[in-house]
């Protein structure tokens, strides 16, 4: 079926990233499925082929095209491929978390985080869910407690996808806990942070090369350098950003069927 919503740059980038899929993933896929987990190289891989952050502005090491048509193309093809687990791994981080880095990041947090997104040395992920809450998102329990130029974060997330692999997590977290939409803010959490720990890859009934996480936070102190958007705007940019992610995932479902 010839589907007009593609031009030939898209073509190109479709027959690119099929041979990509063919060389790099589809021999080693069946180890990672029993791993559990992709292993970190296969980011920096993608990034070096520049199929990671194509909507990046080329200052920043992107693709330069604001065109969410590429990024329907590398889920479809995942899924033709039948790696429906490695969908996850791309979709979170170009699909997901990319739009907040773009949309709510100060010209400070770009320089310092999107070349390593595009380059797939920083591996992205984000945690809303916690182990007592799920879709009530105003009910996280997370918090954030103002501490000078810090914030000090405690609490725990899970299901969280890239969450083993991860270096930048976009964290939901209840800085006024008198407020139930307007006391969340999201902030960074980098790997390395004292205090940031992940528990268990969690095993599922499906999509096993995604690794799925527990992340724990005990008195993390994050700068508020690190707060993307502003404190107390979380929920809202939450909402904002949310039905891309659900649009990625119709078009995951539809290429699969």
């Amino acid at each position: 079926m010839n589907r007009t919503i593609f031009d030939e740059e898209h073509d190109l980038f479709r027959e690119g990233f099929r041979q990509f899929i063919a060389k790099e993933i589809t021999p080693l896929f069946p180890l990672w499925e029993r791993n559990g987990i992709v292993p970190r190289t296969l980011f920096e891989q993608a990034g070096a082929s520049g199929f990671l952050g194509t909507q990046v502005p080329e200052e920043f090491g992107g693709g330069g095209t604001d065109d969410f048509r590429f990024n329907a193309i590398i889920t479809e093809e995942l899924m033709y491929a039948g790696h429906a687990g490695m969908v996850l791994c791309f979709s979170t981080h170009n699909d997901v978390c990319l739009p907040y880095f773009l949309g709510l990041g100060t010209e400070e947090q770009k320089a310092r985080w999107l070349p390593g997104i595009c380059s797939g040395g920083s591996v992205t992920a984000i945690a809303m869910t916690e182990p007592d809450t799920g879709s009530d998102l105003a009910s996280i329990r997370t918090s954030g407690v103002r501490d000078g130029d810090c914030f000090i974060v405690n609490g725990a997330k899970t299901f969280i996808s890239n969450g083993i692999n991860a270096d930048l997590v976009i964290t939901a977290v209840k800085t006024d806990p008198h407020q139930r939409h307007a006391g969340m803010t999201l902030m960074v959490l980098e790997r390395g942070m004292e205090g940031f720990g992940r528990g268990r890859n969690l095993e599922k009934v499906g999509l096993h090369c995604q690794d799925t996480a527990e992340l724990l936070f005990e008195n993390v102190r994050v700068p508020v350098s690190n707060v993307l958007g502003g404190v107390g705007d979380g929920f809202s940019n939450l909402v904002h950003n949310l039905p891309q992610e659900r649009l990625g995932i119709a078009i995951g479902g539809v290429a699969a069927a």
